[in-house]
């Protein structure tokens, strides 16, 4: 059903109190604003199930703030950080404890970070309609087709997480995926931080000099956006704030040369003073400039460390971005004791320690032709 008024959803919601979980998917706009604009909010347990439509009006949504919020329900939901974000937004914290559908499937040997529609396909044998996934969720009304395919996500989920903890409680891995399902309720991963916005831009050769300028220019982006509820292109593209990073403008007229920047006067004369704020800033507070990787010759040994991860999540049914990435294999071959998370738990007990074990000549791979077969482990292994 679809909830628009204040009593059919403290009814709703009253109904929920007491579930062990309940399922949670949201549907948003984000192509024309700064931060997402929620348009619905699905939920599920057992046998109900509703769309919520928080742009009704007069729906107070405290009864779904509460449930939210109410510690002694799980919230399921699938690749929950979008939705994680705009919740820390709307209720003003986040909701816990959260179990994330994508995160468990990827330990479950159901591929790396799989899509919900391919994950019900797989578990459930059914065929979810996508055809309503790209409309405008913020148009009123919303079409019956519509309103069945949001609440199809989440009576679909109610069946999809609880075979996926059997398959938890089978092999034993349930412990596998706290620290994932924790780490979802760190509130500086939805936050952007002003100051540090600048990372997010890809500048090549950079300067130091460079650095502390677009450090201003992409601060004032951030600003200006939220200030206004623009997307952060709206305001000034990331080609054109590099541009003026690395040529430094003084005036309207240099300004004004900047390749397809388009900006009122006002807005460029910030533009030039975020300039001058980077340039007259110590330098030795600028950013250093963020390294390209190890080049010490490694190459070989990141190969071969990436086949055993390969051959040791294909022999786990663990997808392997679960288990490690590229930058930790390549702290592995040129670190001699890095903290990473490879290195602990689980994660080194099915490829960390081995993966020491290849770098320090312990351990070898062999193969006849088709690919890695075997592992050859030396005496001292």
């Amino acid at each position: 059903m679809l909830i628009t008024d204040s009593l059919s959803l403290y009814e709703f919601c009253d109904e929920l109190r007491g579930s062990p979980y309940i399922t949670v998917d949201t549907e948003f706009l984000r192509e024309r604003t700064y931060d997402a604009q929620l348009c619905l909010v699905q939920v599920g347990y057992g046998d109900h199930a509703a769309a919520i439509d928080p742009l009704a009006k007069g729906l107070d949504l405290t009864p779904l703030r509460d449930l939210l919020l109410d510690k002694s329900i799980i919230k399921v939901l699938h690749a929950a950080s979008q939705d994680m974000e705009i919740f820390l937004r709307v209720l003003g914290e986040l909701p816990s404890p959260v179990f994330d559908t994508q995160i468990a499937a990827a330990v479950c040997d159901l591929g790396e970070q799989p899509g919900y529609a391919k994950l019900v396909q797989a578990l459930l044998g059914i065929q979810i309609d996508k055809s309503s996934q790209a409309t405008d969720w913020s148009l009123r009304p919303l079409t019956d087709k519509q309103i069945d395919y949001a609440i199809g996500d989440v009576t679909h989920l109610c069946k999809v997480y609880e075979l996926l903890l059997e398959r938890l409680e089978e092999t034993g891995r349930s412990s596998w995926i706290q620290s994932d399902m924790a780490a979802l309720l760190d509130e500086t991963k939805y936050v952007t931080n002003p100051e540090t916005a600048y990372k997010r831009i890809r500048i090549r050769r950079p300067k130091r000099k460079h650095l502390a300028v677009l450090r201003e220019l992409a601060a004032w982006r951030e600003h200006t956006a939220k200030r206004r509820n623009l997307p952060r292109p709206w305001v000034i593209r990331d080609e054109a704030l590099v541009e003026i990073a690395q040529n430094q403008p003084v005036d309207q007229r240099e300004l004004s040369r900047v390749k397809k920047l388009k900006v009122s006067n006002s807005d460029g004369e910030d533009l030039l003073d975020a300039v001058q704020r980077g340039l007259d800033s110590p330098e030795e507070g600028w950013p250093e400039v963020p390294s390209r990787g190890p080049a010490t010759g490694n190459d070989s040994l990141v190969a071969l460390l990436q086949a055993l991860l390969r051959l040791r999540c294909e022999k786990h049914g663990v997808a392997m971005k679960m288990v490690a990435t590229r930058v930790d294999l390549d702290r592995i071959a040129t670190e001699s004791n890095p903290k990473i998370r490879v290195l602990k738990g689980w994660r080194r007990e099915i490829f960390g320690a081995d993966a020491l074990a290849l770098r320090d000549g312990r351990l070898a791979l062999t193969g006849n032709g088709d690919g890695v077969t075997d592992l050859i482990i030396g005496d001292e292994a």
